[in-house]
């Protein structure tokens, strides 16, 4: 696995802004997608983070199963109010389409650690299945290949779950206010459609309420619905409440039951269940035990918000943000890749029940936030 450097085309930003992809560089002009360099895997690499993706899949289902039939959702602090609705959930098997498996990579050591789990809403899934696919098809036309088989697999997922939507059409929705948002929404919707799927379009904050079922802006009754908002925002809401109350029973992709793995409370349960696992990293509830190298996590942070990065009992890096109320779990320090561009992790998506392809994320700092850049990737 290195970085190696490629001269990029001139006309880079709009050939990336032709197939929609309009938040290339931020509002200051710093790229968020490398056009210029690509890290450059093995066989070898790609077929062990394919192993790691679907171990940690299923030992993630069988910690569910586990944090649900011991009545651990307070751990979580998950409102009671949702709790019964999210075992429901679990036990009708409600659909979910996809989840991004954060990784580390210890080259030195040869290992992958499991981060985090990205389970109900993770984006960047439009730079791993389309963006960086036409930048590998655009410099090395068919001569090279990656591990990305994401625009497929989302397909024949929604081919699978055609059958058990409730009604007849699938509405997709996210907030108004994020690009990011709307991007990665539209694209799951454009994959329902070649699916053969009926969907419609419509804004978090349109979504209404007519007593008896959620409807959308033409009062049509929501049957099916993905979501790129995150549960515990919901839970949060008034909205929420109306779930149980809901005549039509919708089927809410991510379902709810997602919660569980989206939080960071899925981490000291899984070492719970499998110590000293080679995917997973010592964590703990409470308090960091006797680990001098640790990461200190809220439950539900995003975006890197609200993280501490402690070396030697010293804090030597942290992040501010709305998160900590809820919560905080330590995690042992991950030996995080450093190339001289920075530092880079793994995203590692899950699509249907199986790995479909990755994405590089590249810091300048330890912790990954919003402001870390995507690299492509190519297997040589």
């Amino acid at each position: 696995m290195e970085i190696k450097q490629l001269k990029k085309d001139s006309n880079w930003q709009e050939r990336l802004e032709n197939i929609g992809f309009g938040y290339h560089t931020d509002e200051k002009g710093i790229p968020y997608w490398i056009e210029d360099y690509y890290y450059s895997i093995s066989e070898k690499e790609a077929d062990q983070i394919f192993d790691a993706t679907k171990t940690l899949w299923e030992i993630c289902l069988h910690a569910v199963e586990h944090v649900i039939e011991n009545n651990m959702l307070d751990l979580f602090k998950i409102p009671k109010f949702i709790q019964p609705y999210l075992i429901e959930t679990w036990e009708n098997d409600v659909p979910s389409i996809y989840g991004r498996f954060d990784f580390s990579y210890d080259e030195k050591n040869n290992q992958i650690k499991l981060l985090e789990f990205n389970a109900d809403t993770p984006t960047s899934l439009f730079e791993c299945g389309v963006v960086q696919w036409l930048w590998m098809e655009n410099y090395f036309g068919d001569t090279k290949d990656q591990f990305n088989s994401v625009h497929d697999k989302l397909i024949d997922t929604w081919k699978i779950l055609k059958p058990y939507l409730k009604g007849d059409t699938l509405h997709f929705s996210c907030v108004k206010e994020s690009l990011e948002d709307l991007t990665n929404a539209e694209y799951l919707r454009d994959t329902a459609i070649q699916a053969g799927i009926n969907t419609k379009l419509i804004f978090i904050d349109d979504i209404g309420w007519n007593n008896i079922n959620f409807v959308d802006l033409e009062d049509e009754i929501i049957t099916d619905i993905f979501k790129l908002y995150p549960w515990e925002w919901m839970t949060n809401e008034l909205f929420a409440y109306n779930i149980k109350n809901d005549e039509a029973k919708a089927n809410w992709i991510e379902p709810a039951w997602k919660m569980i793995l989206s939080n960071k409370a899925i981490l000291p349960v899984l070492w719970q269940l499998y110590p000293n696992h080679p995917l997973l990293l010592e964590a703990y509830f409470d308090s960091p035990k006797e680990m001098k190298n640790y990461v200190k996590k809220p439950l539900l942070s995003r975006e890197g918000a609200n993280i501490e990065v402690v070396k030697e009992g010293c804090i030597t890096e942290q992040t501010m943000g709305e998160y900590g109320e809820e919560g905080f779990i330590y995690q042992e320090l991950a030996n995080l890749r450093k190339e001289e561009t920075g530092y880079s992790i793994i995203g590692s998506w899950i699509i249907g029940q199986e790995s479909a392809g990755i994405t590089f994320r590249e810091s300048n700092q330890f912790i990954t936030t919003d402001k870390s850049r995507f690299i492509p990737h190519i297997i040589e």
